[in-house]
């Protein structure tokens, strides 16, 4: 793929500080994790549609995974978004998510409640 993202080395400046201590082994090369994890979000693939540049599609995940549960991404936003001279709002784009084509059939089960029936 020749459109792939990479951070720079001013946008890796601006997001080092928010970045946790390493512990014990160090970390995977961040530039390339995080890059990968902006691509992937930014054009709506699955995990394993990771283009090999960015690494293992696991390590992708797990970082993304164990980053957000502690709050690291939401501290980058709120940190880069503090920088500006007038305090914004951040705000995420996610219209491109999709429903699975199954999701219209959860509604009420063979047999069940439907929600009129229940209240």
């Amino acid at each position: 793929m020749s459109n792939l993202f990479w951070l720079t080395d001013v946008q890796m400046e601006r997001l080092r500080p928010f970045f946790p201590k390493s512990h014990g082994r160090p970390r995977v090369d961040d530039r390339r994790v995080l890059s990968g994890i902006i691509f992937i979000n930014r054009n709506g693939l699955r995990w394993c549609d990771a283009p090999k540049e960015y690494g293992p599609a696991k390590t992708l995940y797990n970082r993304w995974k164990r980053w957000s549960d502690k709050g690291i991404f939401a501290r980058m936003m709120h940190g880069l978004a503090a920088e500006a001279a007038v305090p914004k709002t951040v705000m995420i784009d996610a219209t491109y998510l999709k429903a699975h084509r199954t999701a219209t059939s959860l509604r009420a089960k063979k047999g069940g409640l439907t929600t009129n029936e229940a209240a």
